[in-house]
């Protein structure tokens, strides 16, 4: 039975796993058999109100214990243990962290000893990259080559400022991994019939990306604002970093038009939750 989610088209980039916690998982990195991964939906977790009910964020006035419990939930449901994971501290930037086994449950068991990191990297098994969203972009990495992995946050902030790119290099400079080797996938996130933005977001974009590009990323309309598409922005970052198009999962689900299954900020301002990305090495 599917989990009723609105498809923007029919392609199977993500596998619905149904269950007491049902979650989303990505084919093409499921397949390698190296990694537990998932993205969570607002089903079967304990939390009531505006955030129900698997809200997995501890600063939204949810109550802390039903939060645990909801991580204790969906890392079963994923195969993942609280105590392994390791949160980003997200504030819009591009910076990138290599974590190791010195980081285990920071932000989840332990307070973090770093701030304002959006995207996490790391080659150690066991321990479990957490991201958090609620329309923004989830970006996941696995070099299947070098076993390392990667996972960011990238709003329309992080995707003009490009952290996809940064993740790459992070995971070149640090780790040896060759991008031709990389897969890369770009999930459940606002789409662009959703996501209206005004003309100085627009001119950011305009700078950063080549003109031959911006028909695909943008448009305007008669109010003066215009619609933006970061699934695209991502894809081409991930393309010209040098990821094969092959290797890249574009998702086809929109937080915004499945609100009902997935916390928007569009859809309903601070009064929600938050999803999160999940993933580990083997």
């Amino acid at each position: 039975m599917s989990l009723g989610f609105h498809y923007k088209n029919r392609e199977q980039v993500f596998t619905e796993v149904e269950g007491d916690t049902p979650y989303l998982s990505y084919p093409m990195l499921e397949k390698t058999g190296l990694v537990y991964h998932g993205f969570s939906t607002r089903l079967g977790g304990v939390s009531k109100g505006c955030w129900s009910s698997l809200n997995l964020s501890f600063t939204r006035g949810d109550r802390e214990e039903d939060v645990r419990e909801n991580f204790n939930r969906i890392g079963k449901a994923i195969g993942v243990k609280p105590e392994n994971m390791v949160f980003a501290h997200q504030t819009h930037t591009t910076n990138v962290r290599v974590v190791t086994k010195a980081e285990r449950g920071m932000g989840i068991i332990c307070p973090r000893n770093y701030e304002n990191v959006d995207g996490l990297v790391t080659d150690e098994k066991d321990l479990c990259l957490v991201t958090f969203f609620a329309d923004c972009v989830p970006l996941f990495f696995l070099d299947p080559v070098k076993k390392v992995i990667g996972l960011s946050h990238s709003g329309w902030r992080g995707t003009v400022g490009k952290i996809g790119e940064n993740t790459i290099r992070c995971m070149q400079e640090n780790f040896g991994s060759k991008p031709e080797h990389i897969l890369a996938a770009i999930g459940p996130s606002i789409c662009q019939e959703c996501y209206e933005v005004s003309e100085d977001v627009i001119d950011r974009f305009r700078s950063q990306f080549s003109e031959k590009h911006h028909d695909a990323l943008f448009y305007r309309k008669s109010n003066g604002h215009y619609q933006l598409n970061l699934w695209k922005a991502n894809e081409l970052i991930f393309l010209e970093a040098g990821i094969q198009k092959d290797h890249i999962a574009v998702t086809n689900i929109c937080t915004h038009c499945n609100s009902e299954l997935m916390y928007s900020h569009r859809a309903t301002g601070d009064k929600r939750g938050n999803l999160c990305a999940f993933l580990s090495l083997k």
